[in-house]
């Protein structure tokens, strides 16, 4: 699915994303946002802030892009790659990111999957964890 439409997504603190509809609709509750009608164009995301939506929109502009690559030798891992960097923030980013897939409950799950370990591998970092 390519599409050029843009679609207006604004955080919490009010900074507004101008974003591919696929791009977008990557968040399934951002599709059901806009509805079947896609008339609508803006929808504010009132417990996202603009550093981590603008994460978020990262990470499913780089999804929706290397699937244009999936047949590629070595594509899994270089996608496996890349999100690992991804997730290689700031505690307060990392949490951050965390909370939007807690509120919005099946989103991204590759997302979670790359989190999950992310936030594994630094507990291990702890001394008597």
């Amino acid at each position: 699915m390519s599409s050029s439409r843009l679609i207006t997504l604004t955080s919490s603190d009010e900074a507004a994303f101008d974003v591919d509809e696929a791009v977008a609709f990557e968040s399934q509750t951002i599709k059901d946002a806009f509805g079947d009608d896609r008339a609508d164009n803006g929808t504010l995301l009132s417990t996202v802030t603009s550093k981590i939506l603008s994460k978020v929109i990262k990470y499913c502009n780089m999804h929706v892009e290397v699937r244009k690559f999936e047949e590629r030798s070595g594509f899994d891992e270089e996608l496996k790659a890349w999100d690992a960097d991804f997730v290689k923030v700031d505690q307060d980013t990392l949490f951050g990111l965390v909370k939007w897939e807690k509120e919005l409950p099946n989103e991204l799950h590759s997302l979670v999957d790359v989190e999950s370990h992310f936030v594994g591998a630094r507990k291990s970092d702890y001394p008597g964890r």
